[in-house]
């Protein structure tokens, strides 16, 4: 793989816990302004906060404030570029778990050439409106999330790194979530991290398809468009965070139905003992166990359902996963819901928010059924990337989200 050390834009240590924000996509635009501070990277990222009423994010007068805003805030001294390239370390904790990052430029050909897998489709429409905000501000303002497998010769250099060193930034965001960062400018280190990623065979997008999609395909257009390409200018590069294999965990992502396809919930639970083994546990909540093993909650009882023998297929990437069970065993068999992707029956509830919120949006009447599955593993998500699978709609919830604003990457 090829990655590169680059100069970082970033905020001064003592104003980053004030600069960096949740990413943009966490965040609706009424959830930002009441959050955003007042050198908050929301106002780049999601600068319609700015407009009283909040405009839309969509139109040109938002598109040139988030221009103006990125520029002011240089100005003002609240983001400041590094005086040279250097690969950064960013930890995050969470519930006493941290991982540890390498920030660095990633290669646009790469991605185009299929080294950098995904495992998500991406749609048109989401990769042109985040491609807009890389064109406008001829940057990459926050980062992708990449995996890849562990190297132990990585894991120490940055486990010394991190002994060795105090960190830039050290603070705890309102979510509870630790966030260090450290610069590595060590010139033998930095071309040693080149070095080892050159053997490193493949990297794997973990979150962020749609921004990783966006800044290759700016990146692309900009080669396109300069009759003097070398392959060398920083636009053929963009922000990653990439993290070893074994450190990142995947939680659950849950499923909500509207309603039981015209069944009675006897009925519905008569036709599920078709294929799966049913075992009442009462009004406590019952969170999933192993794989094939499924959670249900349904008029104010939680059931175990687990798939019985033959009902799926353990020696293929996408058979094997607990949203592609559930799919053709309840959703499409009994349910009949069509496309996950655009029925109105069905919405997906991502594990952070607990089962509590299962059970209280069937107990609110907005909701019939409940089901709350086992996580994917991050080797599951690489073998279907290395296989050229595809994962279902709504599979993989990774966290903590990377703070953004903590570094950002120019394109010149």
């Amino acid at each position: 793989m090829k990655i590169k050390p680059f100069a970082g834009v970033r905020p001064p240590k003592e104003i980053a816990d004030q600069v960096a924000s949740r990413p943009y996509d966490v965040l609706n635009s009424i959830e930002a302004k009441a959050e955003a501070g007042e050198k908050s990277l929301l106002h780049i990222i999601k600068p319609e906060i700015d407009f009283d009423p909040i405009a839309d994010e969509h139109s040109q007068p938002v598109y040139d404030k988030a221009v103006e805003n990125f520029k002011l805030w240089q100005e003002k001294g609240w983001l400041v570029q590094d005086p040279k390239e250097m690969y950064y370390i960013y930890a995050q904790t969470m519930d006493g778990r941290t991982q540890y990052g390498l920030v660095a430029a990633a290669n646009v050909e790469d991605y185009m050439t299929g080294k950098i897998k995904k495992h998500e489709l991406t749609r048109k429409d989401k990769e042109e409106d985040r491609m807009i905000h890389v064109r406008i501000q001829n940057a990459n303002i926050e980062p992708v999330f990449f995996a890849y497998p562990d190297v132990e010769e990585m894991n120490k250099i940055i486990s010394d790194y991190v002994a060795n060193h105090a960190p830039e930034y050290d603070f705890v965001a309102p979510d509870g979530f630790g966030h260090t960062f450290w610069k590595i400018d060590d010139d033998k280190i930095i071309n040693r991290i080149t070095e080892i990623f050159k053997e490193i065979p493949a990297l794997y997008v973990a979150d962020g398809h749609h921004r990783t999609a966006a800044a290759a395909l700016v990146g692309e257009e900009k080669r396109k468009a300069n009759p003097n390409h070398t392959g060398t200018e920083e636009y053929n590069y963009f922000l990653a965070v990439i993290f070893p294999e074994s450190q990142l965990k995947v939680i659950d992502y849950n499923r909500v139905v509207k309603d039981l396809n015209g069944l009675t919930p006897a009925e519905f639970l008569n036709k599920l003992s078709e294929s799966f083994d049913v075992e009442e546990k009462g009004t406590e909540i019952y969170k999933p166990t192993k794989l094939h093993n499924f959670a249900m909650y349904l008029g104010g009882k939680w059931y175990s359902l687990t798939a019985k023998e033959g009902t799926y297929n353990d020696n293929d990437p996408i058979g094997v996963l607990d949203v592609t069970v559930l799919s053709n065993l309840v959703f499409d068999k009994i349910l009949n819901l069509g496309d996950l992707r655009t029925s109105k029956r069905i919405d997906f509830v991502g594990g952070i928010r607990g089962l509590g919120e299962l059970q209280k949006r069937v107990d609110s009447g907005e909701m019939v059924v409940a089901f709350a599955l086992y996580p994917v593993t991050m080797r599951q998500i690489i073998d279907i990337a290395d296989t050229g699978n595809i994962m279902p709609p709504k599979t993989t919830w990774f966290e903590p989200k990377l703070r953004s604003g903590l570094v950002i990457h120019k394109l010149s």
